[in-house]
């Protein structure tokens, strides 16, 4: 169903079962695949494309005309977001799937979300920022230009990352700091014990000063594939203590 006063410029791709509200603007380069629903006021530029089962609701605004988005299936984006709207760049915008983007969230081009994350109000990520899966960011936060989210981490609102936050932890504050480990995340996620006790060794090895060399020593000893992603990642990254 597509409301009569909705614009679809031609060249636009429109899949069976999609529901297009009132006032929606979509380019003529975009693409929505089956069973998307799109609310009022919906503005969509350039190479856009909308994976299954996504929904869009009221004024929410994505793409520059240049810059490629992909929102992944079964994802919900609420009402006056902006994806990949706020400069001329082209770097793409990668959103996973299932993921749950609440109101007034900026997700600046060169962003990629991971599956299954969930931004809550007004969360910014600035250029080429990312979350790897399982994400989970408090409102009124801002993530720095480049900065790496690892999976299972739970940012605290109004918090101010500069740097990138190891998997599997808690990170807060103005500038963030890691506060330890998302032990709740990890009991919901793994149902192997070892696998929480192997991760817990390893971050307090490494805590104090998320070194690389150790870290990549460490992930060459460990043979738990869920500890040795979590050194992995600090040997890679930049995870210094005040993120």
């Amino acid at each position: 169903m597509i409301h009569p006063t909705a614009v679809i410029e031609p060249g636009a791709q429109i899949a069976e079962g999609v529901r297009i509200g009132a006032f929606c603007r979509i380019g003529k380069d975009a693409v929505l695949k089956s069973d998307v629903r799109l609310e009022a006021h919906v503005l969509l530029e350039g190479p856009v494309t909308v994976e299954e089962d996504v929904r869009l609701f009221s004024f929410v605004k994505i793409g520059n005309g240049r810059a490629p988005v992909t929102v992944g299936a079964r994802s919900i984006v609420r009402e006056f977001c902006q994806i990949g709207t706020q400069n001329d760049s082209e770097a793409p915008v990668e959103i996973g799937t299932e993921n749950f983007i609440m109101a007034y969230v900026q997700l600046f081009p060169g962003v990629r979300l991971g599956p299954n994350c969930i931004l809550t109000n007004a969360v910014t990520m600035h250029e080429n920022a990312a979350c790897e899966e399982r994400v989970i960011i408090g409102g009124l936060s801002s993530v720095a230009e480049g900065c790496t989210i690892g999976t299972g981490v739970m940012v605290g609102g109004a918090s101010n990352l500069k740097n990138d936050v190891p998997p599997f932890c808690l990170a807060e504050g103005n500038p963030a700091t890691v506060r330890g480990l998302n032990i709740i995340g990890l009991r919901r996620r793994f149902g192997n014990r070892e696998d929480i006790e192997s991760v817990k060794s390893s971050f307090k090895k490494l805590y104090r000063t998320f070194e690389p060399h150790a870290a990549a020593s460490l992930a060459d000893a460990i043979e738990n594939p869920q500890a040795k992603r979590f050194a992995a990642f600090i040997a890679a990254h930049r995870c210094g203590h005040s993120q």
